[in-house]
């Protein structure tokens, strides 16, 4: 290999974009969404892929919910106590739609919600 072309690699390297936290949160989020969309739409023909996927919902806001839970966390207190019931709403609602009380398109504006609070975020920042 010559000096050039590793100079080109290295400098391709650095060229790639830093994630930050929020970019992170964004497409875990985003997945997460996508996949109990389509969960959803198949929960007739495939019931045990939508449990799975609102267990995977379930899971992300017990994360986000233990985050703003920290007293080290920088958000704005009331940012955090908002979203923490959010998680508190979001883990009450999956046991509705469990139960076949509920439907989950609540819980999916809800993290649409977030994702375009994240968007808005990554926007301005």
């Amino acid at each position: 290999m010559t000096l050039q072309s590793y100079a080109q690699r290295a400098y391709a390297q650095s060229a790639t974009p830093t994630r930050t936290p929020r970019d992170t949160e964004y497409e875990a989020i985003s997945k997460i969404t996508h996949r109990l969309k389509a969960a959803a739409a198949r929960k007739a023909t495939d019931f045990s892929g939508f449990v799975q996927a609102l267990h995977e919902n379930r899971r992300l806001w017990t994360v986000l919910a233990t985050g703003v839970a920290d007293s080290d966390n920088s958000l704005p207190k009331d940012l955090r106590a908002r979203i923490f019931y959010l998680a508190e709403f979001t883990e009450q609602h999956s046991a509705q739609v469990l139960g076949n009380t509920a439907t989950v398109e609540p819980l999916l504006e809800i993290n649409m919600a977030v994702l375009r609070g994240l968007r808005h975020m990554r926007a301005a920042g």
